[in-house]
């Protein structure tokens, strides 16, 4: 999975829909291979990006689960902490 994209659900205050956008552009480029798309493939490209979010949207509101919601600055450190651990170890 591209680095970029990151786990949208079951966080307080609920994933928004720029967020929902942006993963959904991550995902069109990957899938791809383009940052910005010529402009023969523009609406292809950008058709993709407004399906994968109608998709991922769908999905986030049905999903369910019992685990209590993830506070997004617990989890930033969290992902802060593990970096500063693997580029400490890799540069050593």
């Amino acid at each position: 999975m591209c680095r970029n994209i990151r786990t949208l659900f079951n966080f307080e205050p609920p994933a928004t829909d720029d967020e929902i956008q942006a993963s959904a552009l991550q995902f069109v480029r990957k899938l791809s291979g383009f940052t910005k798309p010529s402009k023969a493939n523009e609406a292809a490209f950008d058709a993709a990006v407004v399906e994968v979010a109608t998709a991922a949207r769908r999905l986030i509101d049905a999903l369910e689960t019992t685990a209590p919601p993830r506070n997004r600055e617990v989890e930033a450190a969290k992902a802060k902490a593990r970096a500063a651990a693997r580029y400490a170890t890799a540069r050593a």
